[in-house]
């Protein structure tokens, strides 16, 4: 089993290393939130313009520091949001595409365990997520720092929250925002062996993340104990999308106890489940 498996992810490495699919993947997130950072200085730049020919003040100008971390926290969470769709479809595509091209049935030919080509599935998709998420917080805070002062965000002279302070929660925030991605990788990779082909597995793995995405909010309580209700998201309940009302000036942020801890553990099991189902199906199911 251990000699399969270490066949099978050097495999999944080697084809990994030369795809543009895997480039795009590592590079698109830090791509967009950099993209993002560029457009929100631009368009800043355009308002201070016009406010210094008219003489006019904005709200925006008199929290010094507000719209530098918040430019940042709003890129890095598109970042991650688009990694986390990414990571589902890939997961999703890459059993039931190499199964639909006798790739799997070539691999346990050569006495690599069809065990072993899922977890060595999983481990590569967990390797690609690794580059993506360092590209992204690498690219954003470089390109960010460039565009900007950060400091403490002060208005009228009062510090609201100082950069010690900013430092902690982002980085609790972007914490948080990570521990879903691993179950959010099995699911994908679960559907992938469920279904029958690929354009089934991306469908689904999509249709019940976007799905449930949109209606979390009617789930109530019983949301909170999804890994998607954790996730950065296009309708993010993160405490990520928190930090960035935090980072502003907001006051009225503050992150409960058990959902912290919620957040934390509910993704654990999820994912396990979700692997287990993963191995149970692929030694029934015909490849």
């Amino acid at each position: 089993m251990i000699q399969g498996l270490s066949a099978a992810i050097r495999s999944e490495l080697f084809v990994a290393l030369r795809s543009r699919t895997t480039l795009v993947l590592c590079v698109l997130p830090a791509i967009v939130a950099i993209a993002r950072l560029l457009l929100t200085r631009s368009l800043a730049a355009s308002a201070e313009a016009r406010e210094a020919l008219t003489g006019g003040f904005g709200r925006t100008a008199e929290i010094e520091g507000a719209d530098a971390w918040g430019a940042l926290v709003d890129a890095l969470g598109s970042g991650l949001a688009l990694i986390s769709l990414m990571l589902v479809a890939y997961a999703a595509w890459t059993f039931a595409s190499d199964r639909d091209l006798g790739v799997v049935r070539h691999l346990v030919i050569r006495r690599v365990s069809r065990s072993a080509v899922v977890l060595g599935k999983l481990a590569q998709v967990h390797i690609l997520a690794l580059v993506s998420v360092a590209l992204l917080l690498i690219g954003t805070f470089v390109v960010a720092a460039l565009l900007w002062d950060f400091g403490p965000v002060v208005e009228d002279g009062y510090e609201l929250i100082s950069q010690e302070e900013i430092h902690r929660e982002l980085r609790l925030g972007l914490i948080l925002a990570l521990i879903p991605l691993p179950a959010a990788i099995a699911m994908g990779l679960m559907l992938s062996v469920a279904c029958n082909s690929t354009t089934q597995a991306l469908s689904a793995a999509l249709g019940i993340t976007l799905g449930l995405d949109l209606f979390k909010s009617a789930l109530g309580s019983a949301a909170d104990y999804l890994y998607l209700s954790y996730q950065v998201s296009l309708l993010d309940d993160s405490y990520l999308n928190d930090v960035a009302r935090l980072v502003r000036g907001y006051s009225d942020v503050m992150l409960q106890p058990e959902v912290m801890q919620l957040n934390q553990w509910v993704p654990w099991p999820q994912m396990l489940l979700f692997v287990l189902v993963a191995l149970v199906l692929v030694n029934r199911k015909k490849l």
